[in-house]
């Protein structure tokens, strides 16, 4: 309940220089006030807003639990609109776990995963894509990722958004005024106006949700896998992009029979390098298993890097490989050229249309930046950097984007078919509903629920 005070630790469990617990909600300084002894003399209740202050927290027999500064933030103005404590204390487990059972006694509840966010976006401080872009901060693991973040924490998306929302309102005031002053005839001109708009909203919708599938990769990762017949050099690819010895490297057919994952930052771009097992026919009925595993990481991989040895003809094994991934992202790397390049690999490279190709030598580092380069183009597009502000990566706010194109576009098909446009504010509504559901702004408690179930407690 929203009326409750809660409280939480918000930093990591185990030792370290500092630990916080934080504190939300009506009685919140009062609690502070029981178990904070100041220095100076003061009452909790006494304290400025955003004054650090020195003292001790004290049990009720007055025993030293621990040495802290303590915050006091007061509504309106802190993260959720409500008053809010933090307590500043060494970051062993057993005081900052003291200092919240002493808490607790005092009147607080134990918060929720994401329940100071929530309560946040509850009492209108922020809208839910920016909450939902909170968690987005926390486990970004790029600085492109951090930076897609922090323009929806800042309200870039939920601007764009609020901008469509109301041309679809504008539209739909277009269409009562149509609707309750028939006298004026002024449908003709209305459905001119409203066609023009709804047009534009359409495009805007349709660039947002286009803008998903670089925002994806951004958030989540590029998923790359490395596949290729055995001994051709897809474990040692693997070393040498992170620059760390992984996996195991031998001579030996079938010396990888699982799946290796790795994450590697590529210019901005989180890659999940996913070094398979080699593909071939094999009655070890381990490695049977490895295979199938890899065929399964094909299907799933947004990027295969196709490993063949160009040194070599062409084997049956490599021919099934790229049977197996057409269709998808693909770089033929044709390794150990250091060796030599066989017409085979020469002739494959040259038909090759669905990808790119590149020669290269893991072993003699050649080649290597410019497998990197052809990664960071597939997310890319050629361009050097991301430098969009309004980009969707949360594949809720695209499905919900979908579904308002769609009844947009149906709305503007209406209007060329010459449906009446009192018909078509069920369309225009609908568009403006699927956009709130995505800022909060038409608000589902199980959506709000599953959301904020997502985040850490203390946050």
């Amino acid at each position: 309940m929203i009326d409750e005070t809660i409280a939480a630790i918000a930093t990591a469990p185990g030792e370290a220089g500092i630990g916080i617990v934080r504190i939300s909600g009506d009685i919140a300084v009062h609690i502070l006030d029981k178990i904070f002894k100041s220095k100076l003399g003061k009452s909790a209740l006494e304290i400025p807003s955003r004054v650090v202050s020195y003292g001790h927290i004290v049990d009720r027999n007055d025993n030293v639990i621990d040495e802290v500064l303590a915050i006091i933030m007061r509504k309106p103005n802190s993260y959720t609109k409500e008053d809010v404590v933090e307590i500043h204390c060494h970051g062993g487990i057993i005081p900052v776990r003291r200092i919240m059972e002493l808490v607790l006694k005092n009147g607080a509840v134990m918060a929720d995963p994401g329940e100071f966010t929530k309560r946040a976006f509850l009492n209108g401080r922020i809208d839910l894509t920016q909450a939902e872009a909170v968690i987005d901060v926390i486990t970004s693991k790029t600085e492109t990722g951090l930076n897609a973040a922090l323009n929806q924490l800042d309200g870039e998306l939920s601007k764009e958004l609020h901008s469509i929302m109301d041309e679809l309102i504008s539209i739909l005031a277009h269409i009562e005024a149509s609707i309750d002053f028939p006298e004026h005839d002024i449908e003709e001109v209305t459905q001119d106006n409203i066609m023009v708009a709804a047009v534009k909203v359409a495009a805007t919708m349709k660039n947002l949700s286009d803008s998903f599938e670089e925002g994806k990769i951004i958030r989540d990762g590029l998923s790359t896998a490395i596949v290729g017949s055995p001994n051709v050099g897809k474990s040692s690819l693997l070393n040498m992009l992170i620059k760390e010895s992984r996996a195991i490297v031998t001579d030996i057919p079938g010396t990888t029979r699982d799946i290796i994952e790795e994450y590697l930052n590529i210019g901005g771009v989180l890659v999940k390098l996913i070094d398979t097992a080699g593909i071939r026919e094999t009655e070890d009925v381990v490695e049977k298993i490895g295979v199938e595993r890899t065929k399964s990481a094909i299907e799933e991989a947004e990027v295969i890097i196709l490993v063949i040895d160009a040194s070599m003809p062409l084997r049956s094994e490599d021919y099934e490989i790229v049977e197996l991934v057409k269709g998808k992202k693909v770089i033929i790397a044709a390794n150990k050229i250091d060796k030599g390049v066989h017409e085979d690999v020469n002739k494959l490279i040259d038909a090759q249309t669905q990808g790119s190709a590149i020669r290269m030598s893991v072993k003699e580092k050649i080649g290597i930046g410019e497998l990197e380069d052809k990664i960071k183009d597939l997310v890319y597009h050629g361009q050097a950097s991301v430098s969009k502000n309004k980009m969707v990566t949360n594949i809720r706010h695209k499905d919900l984007l979908d579904k308002g194109l769609d009844a947009a576009t149906r709305a503007i098909d209406g209007l060329k078919a010459g449906v009446p446009i009192d018909l078509l504010s069920v369309d225009f509504k609908e568009a403006w509903r699927r956009l709130g559901q995505i800022t909060g702004d038409v608000v589902e408690e199980d959506i709000i629920k599953e959301i904020f179930s997502k985040f850490c407690i203390g946050k």
